[in-house]
């Protein structure tokens, strides 16, 4: 039996080359476990328009219509009778990732982001409506709360909005490699020389990989998190030559997020963004088309109650 529903105000995409626009979807009313979500603020994340152009469709293709976002700052509006973690008022955040089986042995070791049944917070099957799921460039959301996380109350929530990301997908690969006091860090894109004993990479365009592999020191790691729609060339011999190694990472799981929410609030880090109206979402994709500048917008979603 399918839950009740209600109208949700949105921006989607109808086409790879329609842009966003104004609309109304469909939203469960919250089920047991589920919390309403006002939605404050979406971050606009690269994965976003990469989805919205399809440009992804050799692997993760795109269903229309197309309501993207999963940066998602916002407060509880209403919880189910079984929900504990969460009342009405609270300051919360959802990522990208709204549901997974939680029976395999990634979801029972806090990595839901390995788990064969996950479910993206857009662009995913709907296992309730039949549908398939949207994103936070709307005006609430409903989510299990087991993929809701808590945020600290001292962060500035448009500036928070990519950590649900941006930012997990970089503190997720550091964490993992043991990167602590004491290790030579240097990120792909922000210069520096030496020999690192950890390279992030976050380059999503063709670029020569080798250079940056030979700057590792002995035991180094790069980590991809950018993805290339290319494949990049990697010579033998530069990993070889120092026991170095290439890996990859994406998003952490649930509780490794919230950890990094945490750290963020005992250490008042936040993103820089560049705030805007939902009005100008599509500006927003043409300017992080053509420029060099690796800009960070977060959409006060306050702006969409007057469409």
């Amino acid at each position: 039996m399918q839950p009740t529903t209600y109208n949700a105000k949105a921006y989607s995409a109808a086409s790879p080359t329609s842009g966003l626009a104004s609309t109304k979807i469909n939203r469960r009313d919250p089920t047991d476990r589920d919390v309403r979500i006002e939605i404050l603020f979406c971050g606009i994340c690269h994965s976003d328009l990469h989805s919205v152009r399809n440009e992804w469709s050799e692997f993760m293709a795109t269903n229309y219509p197309i309501v993207p976002g999963h940066e998602i700052l916002g407060r509880v509006t209403k919880v189910g009778s079984a929900v504990t973690k969460y009342k009405p008022g609270d300051l919360v955040a959802v990522g990208c990732m709204v549901d997974s089986d939680g029976t395999c042995a990634h979801c029972k070791a806090g990595l839901e982001q390995f788990c064969p049944n996950m479910i993206l917070t857009f662009n995913s099957p709907d296992k309730h409506l039949g549908s398939v799921t949207y994103g936070g460039y709307s005006e609430s959301i409903v989510v299990d709360e087991r993929f809701v996380l808590r945020v600290p109350s001292n962060l500035n929530a448009a500036a928070a909005a990519p950590l649900l990301c941006a930012g997990i997908t970089t503190y997720s690969p550091m964490h993992h490699w043991g990167v602590t006091n004491g290790k030579k860090v240097g990120v792909v894109g922000l210069g520096g020389l030496g020999s690192f004993d950890f390279i992030l990479d976050a380059v999503s365009a063709d670029h020569d990989i080798n250079a940056y592999i030979n700057l590792l020191g002995v035991n180094g790691n790069l980590t991809l998190v950018g993805a290339p729609a290319k494949p990049l060339g990697v010579a033998a011999f530069s990993l070889i030559g120092r026991r170095r190694s290439l890996s990859g990472s994406m998003i952490g799981g649930i509780p490794e997020t919230q950890e990094m929410l945490d750290f963020c609030g005992a250490h008042n880090i936040t993103a820089d963004v560049e705030v805007i109206p939902i009005q100008k979402v599509n500006e927003a994709y043409e300017r992080l088309l053509k420029s060099d500048v690796k800009y960070r917008f977060s959409i006060d979603m306050a702006s969409l109650k007057s469409e």
